[in-house]
């Protein structure tokens, strides 16, 4: 059963499916701006894979898409197939050296925004792959694609059926499952983070739940000095924790 065509908006993520997966563009829709180098590639790219190009205004391109944030190119593509319980074991059997890996395991994070905004700092910080459940979590949708800006292409990204269970296989693998949560008793910037390790985030204003919790190794919290704000947006929180991989990560090399 075909799919039907999915919207890809803006420069950086209609670049990415031109180039990591130019099987699945379909047509282009463009807002033509000549003084717009940016555009000028996309289009070239678009001619030479032979694809039809329909050239509209922005007011139009916008009613098309249902979003206006398209800088002026959407992009109809078939959608994405991200990866099963399946192919993450065979994923996380090929990773060379095991210490190498980093996950990042997102529980019910169900805002497009979010979730775009993750999977942009997982490309970033070189997390291996981004692990979510089936059910309850955001798909890939074009407001993802536009916030990711190319990592919701590049990305991998493995739907699981049970999330607990698949952290359970991945700790047999020897992998460490470091959790955030205002429970915790110790810092992120206590945690040794230089190993196999899947830093496990929970959804907007829930947090983890109690299960996903409990599966982890460890909790971490993040410091909160100011007297107002309690915790951080899910997306920010990501990057604290995944950058904190990356500062140790590259500390014990350079000392190496």
């Amino acid at each position: 059963m075909a799919h039907q065509p999915v919207w890809v908006l803006g420069h950086h993520a209609v670049d990415a499916v031109l180039r990591v997966s130019p099987e699945r563009a379909v047509a282009l829709w463009v807002a033509v701006n000549p003084n717009n180098k940016t555009q000028r590639a996309i289009l070239k790219q678009v001619e030479a894979l032979g694809l039809p190009i329909h050239p509209v205004d922005k007011r139009e391109l916008a009613r098309r898409c249902g979003n206006d944030q398209h800088q002026g190119v959407a992009l109809q593509a078939t959608p994405k197939n991200d990866g099963g319980d399946k192919e993450l074991a065979r994923f996380v059997s090929k990773i060379e050296p095991l210490s190498s890996a980093l996950f990042l395991i997102l529980d019910q994070v169900q805002d497009p925004h979010n979730f775009g905004a993750c999977l942009r700092t997982a490309d970033a910080a070189g997390v291996s792959a981004v692990i979510v459940a089936k059910d309850n979590a955001s798909p890939v949708t074009a407001v993802v694609q536009k916030v990711a800006s190319g990592a919701a292409e590049t990305m991998p990204v493995f739907r699981v059926t049970n999330l607990s269970r698949t952290m359970e296989a991945l700790k047999q693998e020897g992998i460490w499952l470091i959790g955030t949560s205002d429970k915790a008793r110790h810092s992120l910037y206590q945690e040794n983070l230089t190993g196999a390790v899947a830093i496990v985030m929970g959804a907007e204003g829930k947090g983890m739940r109690k299960l996903t919790e409990k599966t982890c190794d460890s909790l971490v919290s993040l410091p909160m000095a100011g007297s107002v704000v309690s915790s951080l947006n899910v997306s920010v929180a990501t990057g604290v924790c995944l950058y904190e991989v990356v500062r140790q990560r590259t500390s014990i090399n350079s000392n190496s």
